[in-house]
C-alpha cells in the first residue's frame, strides 16, 4: 500500500510540474519582433481618378484619353466632344 502511495505522489508531482512548464509565464514581456524577416512591400499609392467630359463616367488616369476638353473614356466620345467645339 506504501508503494502505491508513492507512486501516486511522483506520478502527481510530474504531472504538476509538466503542466507549469507547458504554460508560459505571465510576467514575462513577449519576445520582440523578428529583424531578419522580410519586409512586407508598401500598398501601391491610388491612383488618382477622372471623368470623361463626354458621358462622366470616372476611371482612373491611366486609362483616360487625353483631349481638348479634358479626359475622355474613349475615343468615340472624344470625337464626339471634339466635333461640338468646332
Amino acid at each position: 500500500m506504501k508503494l502505491l502511495f508513492w507512486v501516486l505522489v511522483l506520478a502527481l508531482f510530474f504531472f504538476v510540474l509538466g503542466f507549469k512548464r507547458g504554460r508560459p509565464e505571465r510576467s514575462t514581456p513577449p519576445p520582440p519582433p523578428r529583424t531578419d524577416a522580410p519586409v512586407a512591400a508598401a500598398e501601391p499609392a491610388p491612383e488618382r481618378m477622372v471623368d470623361c467630359a463626354e458621358c462622366g463616367t470616372h476611371l482612373p488616369v491611366s486609362e483616360a484619353l487625353p483631349g481638348r476638353g479634358g479626359h475622355f473614356c474613349c475615343a468615340e466620345h472624344r470625337s464626339r466632344f471634339e466635333a461640338r467645339l468646332k
